[in-house]
């Protein structure tokens, strides 16, 4: 069985794993003070061009967007989000269980607009009305979207220019962030990000590492007692060095980019074999993950060898199905599937 179903399923790059075991016996620093930790804040803020950044590290995508997102908001503050963003469906209302509303916005591609988001914000302070109401303080977007597409710069450009206008934090979730960064049809680099948002984080779980994210804070107003928030909410790590490691080798020789973008070549391959045939796809996902609508009996015939994720019924014939490569996604299994497409 070949699996394309998801992209953290293996556990990590080779590189990684070998220095863990190279580190392992070292008695360090713990919560993140060691050296390795240190190493992998300059190289990132070296990445980043923001060389007066803040930079933690925590374990997982869910604890680094509702401790980025209840670290920037008063108790009466919520988020606007796209409706499909992942964290008003995939999170189990986590960031309501820290005490804030996720505010949504309709969205076709899983992209929101400037123009969406400063109608929100307008609607709300000219409701005479309006402390009845949970004030939105904050915006959420993620890059990849949920449904694969990508922002583009000017996008990402005019929604910062609404939240500056309104003195709200852009953050911009990045758990597949080097997908993003290396399709062919991004535009936006890694110093754009940083220079756009106000807090971000860069996706390691699903980009090579065993697990991780590291939050990068370059609004200064945000940055103080954030290890408070980390702390409270179960999420600073007492072996932090294990963190460390893992970011101070992808961030090593340009490791975490050269290994995401294959797997978008891969991804797109298998998005052009299905167009060929004739077959459907669902949205315009340009990264990792491609949606694909097949009838019952395609589906059938793709389980035989492949695992992949129903995600939902599109019509009463047609499933919409996803599709994920990943860093370690072998070239071989892509070639395999693109054959067994054609002979559909």
């Amino acid at each position: 069985m070949l699996y394309f179903r998801s992209d953290y399923v293996e556990g990590c790059h080779p590189a990684i794993l070998e220095r863990l075991a190279q580190t392992n016996m070292e008695q360090l620093p713990g919560y993140g003070e060691d050296r390795y930790c240190e190493s992998a804040r300059e190289k990132i803020k070296a990445a980043c061009g923001t060389p007066n950044a803040d930079v933690h590290f925590v374990v997982g995508g869910t604890q680094a967007n509702f401790i980025c997102i209840c670290a920037c908001l008063r108790p009466y503050q919520g988020v606007i989000s796209a409706e499909s963003g992942h964290i008003n469906g995939h999170e189990t209302g986590s960031v309501e269980a820290t005490g804030h509303k996720v505010l949504t916005l309709p969205s076709a591609d899983g992209t929101i607009y400037a123009e969406q988001i400063e109608a929100c914000l307008k609607e709300h302070f000219e409701d005479h009305t309006a402390e009845h109401l949970v004030q939105p303080a904050m915006v959420y977007l993620s890059h990849p979207t949920e449904t694969g597409t990508l922002y583009t710069k000017k996008q990402l450009t005019d929604i910062k220019r609404v939240c500056e206008k309104y003195n709200i934090p852009l953050f911009l979730d990045g758990a597949r962030l080097g997908y993003g960064l290396t399709s062919e049809y991004n535009d936006l680099t890694l110093e754009d990000i940083a220079a756009l948002c106000d807090i971000f984080y860069i996706g390691g779980t699903k980009c090579g590492a065993m697990f991780g994210e590291a939050i990068v804070i370059t609004n200064d107003a945000l940055k103080k007692d954030f290890r408070y928030i980390i702390k409270q909410r179960g999420a600073l790590l007492a072996k932090g060095r294990l963190l460390g490691i893992q970011f101070d080798v992808l961030f090593e020789n340009n490791l975490y980019f050269d290994i995401c973008r294959p797997a978008v070549t891969y991804a797109l391959r298998i998005r052009r074999a299905f167009e060929e045939k004739g077959i459907p796809m669902w949205g315009n996902a340009t990264a990792n993950q491609q949606f694909v609508l097949l009838t019952a009996a395609q589906i059938e015939h793709l389980a035989k060898k492949y695992n992949f994720e129903h995600i939902g019924k599109y019509d009463e014939n047609l499933s919409v199905i996803r599709f994920c490569t990943s860093w370690a996604t072998q070239e071989s299994a892509v070639e395999q599937l693109i054959a067994d497409i054609k002979e559909m």
